[in-house]
């Protein structure tokens, strides 16, 4: 099943691909993700940067993560706003390439791990607002995929949670069902 999404990264409803359509949104996965690496691949050496391409498509859609064993300059690149913007660009390198819009993930150096536990945190946060007797807790504005994870962390916690706002003000508000 594939979720439709607009062009802010909201769900519009479900629908459900045949065989053959699965296989080519594979396909198109593992292209997306080849120009991707590719891309990564040629940035890392403009910049004398050691680093490992793994590349995993989940339901679609990309999963890029750069990683280096032991003592590395990666580093420089997983700080989470020049990862977003890597992404960005990477995402448009594979849109220019492939013409088709790119979902891509990247994760560079452990970063998507390290945003994980920064949302953990952030809905913990909310849980106590929530406790200390408010009605709803908003958070701070953020990607449709982080979105997606605040979504997936709240519910595991037993919290309701919608997504609120436009554009780049998109955030999520959580309350007690």
């Amino acid at each position: 099943m594939v979720v439709a999404a607009d062009a802010s990264g909201d769900d519009t409803g479900t629908f459900e691909l045949s065989e053959a359509e699965d296989a080519s949104t594979a396909d198109a996965g593992e292209d997306e993700g080849d120009v991707a690496a590719d891309y990564i691949e040629e940035l890392l050496d403009i910049c004398d940067l050691d680093g490992d391409i793994d590349i995993e498509v989940t339901d679609g859609r990309a999963y890029i993560s750069v990683n280096a064993s032991g003592e590395s300059n990666l580093r420089v690149l997983s700080q989470p706003d020049t990862v977003a913007a890597l992404q960005e660009l990477t995402r448009l390198a594979v849109q220019t390439s492939t013409g088709e819009f790119s979902r891509l993930i990247l994760d560079v150096g452990g970063s998507r791990e390290r945003r994980q536990r920064e949302l953990e945190k952030l809905v913990d946060e909310a849980v106590a607002t929530l406790d200390g007797g408010a009605t709803a807790a908003a958070l701070e504005p953020m990607s449709s995929y982080e979105r997606k994870l605040v979504h997936d962390i709240a519910a595991e916690r037993g919290l309701t949670s919608e997504s609120e706002g436009e554009g780049r003000d998109r955030h999520t508000v959580l309350s007690r069902g």
